[in-house]
């Protein structure tokens, strides 16, 4: 079973209405579409409806009968303007390291259905247990505007101490570490570039 945030997203790629429209162009009933990619009408019905999604191997199947490639199901329309928008239900928190017990900060992505962006914007938390965070670099630059709390960031040896409504911008290439310092929990946007 999907989450609704997995759902949301791969509705967002109208897979469903593209396959039925590659298949009026060329003018092919479900049964006649079945016949040629070994699926049956019932399982393309319920594709073309959005009630299920593909497998990669089963859209592939779809595709190779009409002649497209998959990215085809997955490449915005060119006519319209980039507009990602992400409720705050919809995003995941997410450990950094992955599977710690405490980890250094909690991120969600701001911006995750953007694709080919130019940045990477993050939602971070700090909590009150959390240790400093590994020495990473990563990209060109990054960004952080600190919500709330006191967040230190240390770049290649150099510390910055970051109150409430400060915010820090430094090449990410070089090493750097994040620890959150005081009694609070420290939150943050964070933004990088590649």
């Amino acid at each position: 079973m999907l989450s609704d945030t997995l759902s949301d997203e791969l509705q967002r790629y109208a897979i469903g209405p593209r396959i039925k429209a590659l298949r009026l162009r060329k003018k092919l009933g479900l049964v006649q579409l079945a016949g040629h990619t070994g699926l049956s009408p019932a399982m393309l019905s319920k594709i073309e409806r959005g009630q299920m999604f593909p497998t990669l191997p089963t859209l592939l199947r779809i595709a190779m009968v009409f002649g497209v490639g998959l990215d085809h199901f997955f490449n915005a329309d060119k006519e319209e303007p980039l507009i990602a928008v992400v409720r705050k239900q919809q995003r995941l928190k997410l450990p950094s390291p992955p599977g710690e017990k405490h980890p250094a900060f909690l991120f969600e992505s701001l911006d995750y259905p953007a694709s080919d962006r130019r940045m990477e914007a993050f939602y971070a938390e700090f909590p009150v247990d959390s240790p400093p965070s590994e020495p990473h670099q990563h990209g060109s630059a990054e960004f952080i505007y600190v919500l709330s709390g006191r967040l230190i960031v240390n770049v290649g040896g150099k510390e910055a101490a970051l109150d409430t409504g400060d915010a820090v911008y430094f090449d990410s290439s070089v090493p750097h570490s994040y620890r959150r310092e005081g009694g609070e929990v420290s939150t943050a946007i964070v933004v990088t570039s590649s």
